[in-house]
């Protein structure tokens, strides 16, 4: 059996794990993954060559680096029998938000809680795919990843013509305190996705504290439509959310770029 160590600059949430575990289940010589997120790197247990591993780490372009293989005489690796049902959990979650931020952010005429109900729907696609998989074929998980990725990006794109549409026009100002107070709600969610990932990993305490301090993407965002809400009530215009509403887009549509990349 061989370890190899591999530095991830760009995994900072569970979203990310999620992703290089999808992306290295058709690698049949794997036998075990233990990501430690606060210190992005990821050991891989497994047998033979390391060269396919590091083709598919590569691919992912989340900025991977082996540090180093050795031997170990480690065959066996503790399952977790809770990981699925706190993957329903999460994916739970994040599904109800995306509803109610998409249901809040249509009626409140805002485009931050829309583009921000899409970015937890992507989510939900991350961890859906996850559950679905498995026990699947590589072709099944590849074609959902595709089916995935393609919506995420139209409805990205969808979005993008309203905030164009919006920006020109001439459309109410949209609700600052149902911007601000929904946003707070899901960051909530999203820490609680977060701590619950982690507890996961049976891992000590401190190990879990220190997964806490990288503040996901996810609440950087619930942040910014906080942020453009209060600049909204005191410019008295809607471009701050129109702004919020396209940096958010962009990001959705980064987020389906990588799970288009699990498809091919």
């Amino acid at each position: 059996m061989n370890k190899s160590i591999f530095e991830i600059s760009k995994i900072d949430c569970p979203s990310e794990e999620n992703l290089i575990r999808m992306k290295l289940d058709e690698i049949s010589s794997i036998k075990n993954l233990d990501f430690d997120i606060p210190n992005r790197k990821l050991t891989v247990f497994h047998e033979g060559e390391i060269q396919s591993i590091e083709e598919s780490l590569n691919g992912l372009k989340l900025g991977t680096k082996k540090i180093k293989t050795e031997q170990t005489d480690q065959t066996e690796f503790k399952e977790n029998s809770q990981q699925k049902k706190l993957l329903w959990s999460v994916l739970v979650i994040n599904f109800a938000f995306f509803i109610i931020e998409m249901t809040t952010g249509l009626i409140s005429k805002s485009m931050g809680l829309v583009a921000d109900s899409l970015d937890m729907l992507a989510d939900s696609f991350v961890y859906g795919i996850s559950l679905f998989a498995v026990g699947g074929s590589i072709v099944k998980k590849k074609k959902i990843a595709n089916l995935a990725g393609y919506f995420q990006i139209l409805l990205a794109l969808i979005g993008f013509a309203e905030v164009l549409r919006r920006f020109f026009g001439n459309e109410k100002l949209p609700d600052f305190s149902t911007m601000i107070i929904v946003s707070i709600l899901a960051s909530i969610a999203n820490g609680i996705c977060l701590y619950l990932l982690q507890k996961s990993k049976s891992k000590k305490e401190a190990h879990m504290k220190a997964s806490m301090i990288f503040t996901s993407n996810d609440i950087i965002i619930n942040v910014g439509v906080i942020i453009a809400a209060l600049l909204v009530n005191w410019l008295n215009s809607s471009k701050p959310d129109l702004i919020i509403g396209t940096i958010v887009f962009i990001l959705v549509i980064q987020g389906a770029i990588r799970i288009l990349k699990i498809g091919r």
